[in-house]
C-alpha cells in the first residue's frame, strides 16, 4: 500500500494510538501522521501508508479548526485537561469577542503552553512543568488566515471560533490569549480540527470504518500533493533509479517536482534550468 487515509481521530486517542490501530489494521510498520492532535481533540489526521511518508514535505500544512472556548478561567495547560490557576469575575461580552478576535489575524508571535513537546535544550516544555522547573519559553512566529466568532453562549461563557492557520499555531495559546485580551481568563474546551491542506472533515472516515478494508480509503498521493507533475520515459526512469539527473524539458526551474512514469510516481525531483536533479526516488 502506498498512499494516504485521511482518518477522523476521535476524542480520547492520542496521534501515536491511530498509528498503532492503523499498523495492525494494514499489517504494514511504515505509517506515520503528519500533524499532531492532543487527545481531547478530534478530526482530521492525515496518515501516510508505507512509502508515501518521505511525501509528508510536499503536503499543503495550513490547518483549520472550530475550538471552543470557556471563559472565566485559566489553567495551567490552557485546556480543560489543566488545573485551574485563576478565576475572574468579569464576563465576556459577544462585540469584545469579535474586536478581540481582530488582534490575531495576520503574522502574529505567539507564546507556547508550558504543556507542550516544543523542546528547549533537548528537553520537551512539558517535561520541565510536570517537575515544576522554570525555564524561558520563546515566542513563535505564526500566520492567522483567518479568525471568527461563530456562536456564543452568554449564559455558559463559551464561544466557538473559526480558525485558519498555519502549521505549528496552538489553538490553546489563543484560548488564553483571547481572555487576556478579555480580561476575563479563557481556556480550550473543546478542538475539532477540519481541515488539513488537502484533507477536509467532510471526506474524513472513522477508523472502525478504514479497518475493514484499507485499500478502499486510500488516496493517491498525486491527489493531495500541490506540486508540479512531468511524466518520463523509459530512460529517464533508468536514469534516475540510479540517482542521475535527467533533462528538465519543461520551462520551469527553481522548484520541486514529482516525476511519473505509467501512472506511478517514481521520484521527486528539483529542477534547475537544464536539469532535474533526483531528491527521493521511489523504486
Amino acid at each position: 500500500m502506498f498512499g494516504f487515509l485521511n482518518v477522523y481521530k476521535p476524542k480520547g486517542m492520542t496521534s501515536h494510538d491511530v498509528v498503532s490501530f492503523m499498523r495492525k489494521a494494514t499489517g504494514i510498520k511504515q505509517i506515520g501522521h503528519t500533524g499532531t492532535l492532543d487527545p481531547f481533540a478530534e478530526g482530521v489526521l492525515p496518515v501516510c501508508i508505507g512509502k508515501a511518508t518521505r511525501l509528508i514535505e510536499y503536503l499543503d500544512d495550513d490547518k483549520e479548526y472550530l475550538a471552543t472556548v470557556q471563559f472565566g478561567s485559566n489553567t495551567d495547560t490552557y485546556d480543560l485537561e489543566g488545573n485551574v490557576t485563576e478565576t475572574f469575575d468579569k464576563k465576556a461580552e459577544k462585540n469584545d469577542i469579535i474586536e478581540g478576535l481582530k488582534k490575531f489575524e495576520g503574522e502574529i508571535f505567539q507564546m507556547p503552553p508550558a504543556y507542550s513537546a516544543i523542546k528547549v535544550n533537548g528537553k520537551k516544555l512539558y517535561e520541565y512543568a510536570r517537575k515544576g522547573q522554570k525555564v524561558e519559553i520563546q515566542p513563535r512566529k505564526v500566520f492567522i488566515e483567518q479568525i471568527e466568532l461563530k456562536n456564543f453562549d452568554e449564559e455558559q461563557q463559551t464561544a466557538v471560533i473559526r480558525v485558519k492557520c498555519s502549521k505549528g499555531t496552538y489553538i490553546r495559546s489563543i484560548a488564553f490569549d483571547l481572555g487576556k485580551e478579555l480580561g476575563c481568563g479563557g481556556h480550550l474546551i473543546k478542538l475539532i480540527r477540519t481541515r488539513a491542506g488537502k484533507f477536509s472533515i467532510e471526506n474524513a472516515a472513522a477508523l472502525e470504518d478504514i479497518a475493514q478494508n484499507p485499500a478502499d480509503f486510500l488516496i493517491n498521493p498525486l491527489d493531495v500533493i500541490c506540486l508540479d507533475t512531468v511524466h518520463i520515459t523509459e530512460e529517464d526512469l533508468v536514469k534516475l533509479q540510479n540517482g542521475n539527473p535527467i533533462v528538465n524539458k519543461t520551462n520551469k526551474s527553481n522548484d520541486f517536482v514529482i516525476l511519473i512514469y505509467n501512472n506511478v510516481i517514481r521520484a521527486v525531483g528539483f529542477r534547475t534550468d537544464d536539469k532535474i536533479l533526483m531528491k527521493k526516488v521511489f523504486n
